[in-house]
């Protein structure tokens, strides 16, 4: 059966329209004769979205009864067996009721698209699990329902709903999004213009680069070569000299005048020996191009021009920025130089930038030689030169006679230009060759193929002798030359390979595509096996279709010890190239080694962390422990004691100190271990629908009556929350505020709705805490201030904390007006007897759990 086919409609921020859209774009299905239906669709009470249900037929929910609760879920097996050829499904980052068919709603829908049927879906930006630590840093939220991105990558379209931040808040303020009892503080909160336009941003960066990575495998399943200029990429030209860094500003600054522009720094190390970068020069622009934002690429390639240009059009760049050149004006004799080539060869896809800079026409140093290696048109060349520049040369002498001498000078000069051209062969054709024409035009007898004079054939012995060995000492010098570049070549990869290594900013996957760009391969991976008979397992790869299983499937097979090898694609490279392939094998071992060494110390932190906690525990109840138990131990020997006749309200001071102590020692012991659990990961929370006000009052029994004032409406909505976990976390906030408060000064505990949350604020009129400070006192074993040694072991706000995050909820703290501290509880709220499914939201940042409908079906962009 074939697999369905996924689409996704993706918004930047609860209510910019995802369902709405959806519904519109089913009753479009409808209206063309697709049996389209809702699998499941939550309209939050938003009556333009709801008016859109109607018309579509949809599967009746599964209800679920879960801690006194009954809630309705996505019904799978109802939606299988009526099998239609689209299925809507909201919310594809929802979490599902325990003992749903899975965890997640996206594993619900993968098992539709398993079975053929196509799905409409809608996720916020914020729930990708890749973006929940820029997400947390934007809204100051921590995502906790997320869906992998790789199950949006897979989606075959996805469209973007986008609205402005402006557009959104007047939806807002018009009520299409929540009650208007709720609007002020989900404006003020939530949907800050700041925050809606940083999602806002998030989201397009996130498509856009989706649509790129789109991009470049169509283009190289296509093998397409010419550039698209969708958008700006701007190629740096590198040749490790100081007017680098002036390059790499221009361009940037370049980039930034381009929407979505983009940097790609590349030095290209040429195997002829004319560059002499200084490993140092290429450090420092590594680093300012990395700071600009770009990316630094090192290339090998023995034709710097048609490298540069081979590598810009691999990557669809559209302009390409190199500096004038460094050349004397008598060095151009040898060449045009770089620029001057690669603007030639451009083409009209690729602009180039020729920027001045200090260092122009001051010279490089460079030798005179133009290159080592070979190439076909220099080989070329020289077999001209030998061949034809004989002929040509023998016409012109046919012509003056400058005697023998000098003839056999004339053409030994040939050979010589033979042997600087086209190395060793052409050389001695071109000695053959003249030696003949020597014999044959102007030894005497002239016209015929014999000497007649001894003294000529010595003449042309020499002659033969000295081109051969000319020609011999030319080609042996370039050979040795191109050995020599090669190695530098080598070596400045190496360095530059091993410099990153060795500081730790290269990852497995980087090394990896730093690999497949020096040999320009289609993909690289990095595979491994734990014995001979054991399967291979991909450890890394880079690039399209790598080979996953089998080392011998690739083009090139490099072992990298005996468990480990390399695979690339694209070309069979030359013996030669293994040596440096082996090196970067070698330095990806001792990357996965150090990830894993990496993974292992982060284990050995967690457990010495562990260890650190029970110490402090372990010091920390030495005397907090004791007092009581020497109090209650104390109040007990008086009581047994005959020699002394207590009085009844003596007997009753003792008791109600035994008692109190008793008291004291069951919290205490009560917060020790729960610090124990949160610490080693035991606390598992029963969570289910309970009343705030059903909970909150009964933690108040540690505590004074009158010092506290308890503000907690009826009429507030069930809360998700383990009554227990909540009740000890209540408790120790109001203990601790009324420990901190000023005699006669009541603590406050109020609680409130907000969007889908409740809060409970637990607020004092004590001294406060520093800005600074707020989060340190969640830390275990803290006593703010001067509290002596005998008001606790600093663990309460600590296990408060640690519980309100087990049931999925925040704690923090923020100043009282007028001075004081309050500490805002923030649990997950239940409307109509269904849970909400998405919390992009705390106390402070209130927002709707999905999108909903404005005055007008919103704009949307299609993708792929």
């Amino acid at each position: 059966m074939a697999r369905g086919k996924l689409r996704i409609y993706l918004g930047a921020a609860p209510g910019v329209g995802k369902t709405y859209a959806m519904l519109a774009e089913a009753h479009r299905r409808v209206e063309r004769g697709t049996d389209c239906v809702v699998a499941f669709v939550e309209h939050h009470e938003r009556p333009r979205t709801e008016v859109m249900l109607h018309g579509l037929e949809q599967v009746p929910r599964k209800e679920l009864e879960y801690r006194g609760g009954v809630f309705g879920e996505m019904d799978v097996d109802a939606v299988l067996r009526r099998a239609p050829a689209i299925a809507l499904v909201d919310e594809l980052a929802h979490t599902n009721i325990p003992g749903s068919r899975n965890a997640k709603r996206w594993q619900d829908v993968e098992e539709l698209l398993a079975a053929g049927i196509d799905v409409i879906s809608t996720v916020n930006i914020q729930h990708l699990e890749s973006l929940g630590d820029v997400v947390e840093s934007i809204t100051g939220v921590r995502q906790r329902e997320t869906v992998p991105d790789e199950v949006v990558r897979r989606a075959g379209q996805i469209e973007l709903v986008d609205m402005s931040p402006e557009a959104l808040r007047r939806r807002m303020a018009h009520g299409n999004i929540y009650q208007p009892d709720k609007v002020d503080a989900a404006l003020s909160n939530y949907f800050r213009p700041g925050n809606l336009t940083a999602l806002r941003e998030l989201a397009l960066l996130w498509v856009a680069d989706r649509v790129d990575e789109y991009l470049n495998q169509y283009r190289s399943e296509h093998r397409v070569s010419k550039i698209w200029g969708s958008r700006e990429r701007i190629v740096v030209g590198l040749t490790g000299g100081p007017e680098g860094r002036t390059l790499i500003r221009r361009a940037a600054r370049l980039a930034e005048k381009g929407a979505g522009g983009e940097v790609l720094a590349v030095y290209i190390a040429r195997s002829d020996g004319l560059t002499a970068a200084s490993p140092k020069e290429l450090a420092v622009q590594r680093t300012l191009v990395e700071d600009l934002g770009g990316t630094f690429h090192h290339v090998v390639g023995d034709d710097i021009p048609a490298a540069l240009l081979d590598f810009a059009r691999g990557v669809n760049a559209t302009q390409i920025v190199l500096g004038s050149s460094r050349r004397k004006a008598w060095q151009y004799v040898f060449g045009p130089g770089v620029g001057a080539t690669v603007a030639r060869e451009s083409g009209p896809d690729l602009d180039v930038h020729i920027v001045t800079h200090e260092e122009v026409a001051k010279g490089r140093g460079l030798p005179v030689a133009r290159g080592a290696r070979l190439g076909r048109t220099r080989i070329l060349s020289g077999w001209a030169m030998g061949l034809a520049g004989s002929v040509v040369l023998a016409l012109l002498l046919n012509i003056v006679d400058i005697g023998l001498a000098n003839d056999m000078l004339l053409f030994l000069a040939v050979t010589v230009a033979a042997a600087l051209l086209g190395g060793l062969l052409p050389a001695l054709a071109s000695v053959a060759f003249g030696s003949l024409l020597l014999n044959y035009f102007y030894t005497p007898p002239l016209h015929r193929w014999t000497i007649a004079d001894p003294k000529n054939i010595v003449a042309i012995v020499i002659f033969f002798g000295v081109a051969v060995s000319v020609a011999s000492v030319v080609d042996l010098a370039a050979r040795r030359t191109h050995q020599a570049a090669r190695l530098r070549a080598e070596s400045e990869i190496l360095s530059f390979l091993a410099g990153n290594v060795l500081r730790g900013e290269t990852s497995l996957e980087e090394l990896l595509e730093r690999l497949r760009e020096t040999f320009a391969m289609e993909s690289a991976a990095l595979l491994e096996r734990q014995s001979d008979v054991e399967p291979w397992t991909c450890a890394g790869r880079a690039g399209f279709g790598p080979v996953l299983e089998r080392p011998e499937d690739a083009d090139v097979d490099m072992p990298v010890g005996d468990h480990m090898a390399l695979a690339l694609t694209g070309r069979v490279l030359p013996a030669e190239d293994r040596r440096v392939l082996a090196a970067f094998g070698a330095q990806a071992a001792v990357v996965l080694d150090r990830r894993r060494l990496q993974e292992e110390a982060d284990q050995a932190r967690t457990l010495a962390e562990g260890n650190r906690i029970r110490t402090a525990l372990l010091a920390a109840v030495s005397h907090d422990l004791r007092t009581p138990l020497a109090g209650i131990k104390a109040a007990v020997s008086s009581l047994r004691s005959a020699d002394v006749d207590w009085s009844e309200e003596d007997r009753a001071e003792l008791l109600e100190g035994i008692e109190e102590g008793a008291d004291r020692l069951d919290h205490l012991v009560g917060n020790l271990l729960d610090m124990s659990r949160l610490q080693t990961g035991t606390v598992t929370p029963l969570i289910r629908a309970i009343d705030v006000d059903e909970v909150v009052p009964m933690a108040l029994g540690g505590v004074p009556e009158d010092s506290v004032d308890l503000d907690v409406p009826e009429t507030l909505p069930m809360i998700l929350a383990d009554p227990g976990l909540l009740e000890r976390s209540v408790a120790n906030l109001v203990e601790n505020a009324v420990k901190y408060s000023p005699g006669g000064r009541r603590v406050l505990v109020s609680a409130s709705a907000l969007a889908d949350r409740v809060e409970v604020r637990v607020v004092d009129r004590g001294p406060g805490v520093p800005d600074a400070a707020k989060d340190r006192i969640f830390e275990p074993f803290q006593r703010y201030g001067d509290a002596p040694r005998g008001a606790g072991v600093g663990l309460g706000l600590a296990v408060a904390r640690g519980f309100a995050e087990a049931m999925g909820g925040t704690l923090t703290a923020e100043d009282t007006p007028g001075g004081g501290l309050t500490m805002v509880l923030s649990l997950r709220s239940i409307h109509g007897r269904q849970p909400v499914t998405e919390s992009p939201e705390t106390a402070s940042t209130p927002a709707p759990a999905h999108g909903g409908p404005g005055s007008a079906e919103p704009e949307r962009q299609t993708l792929c």
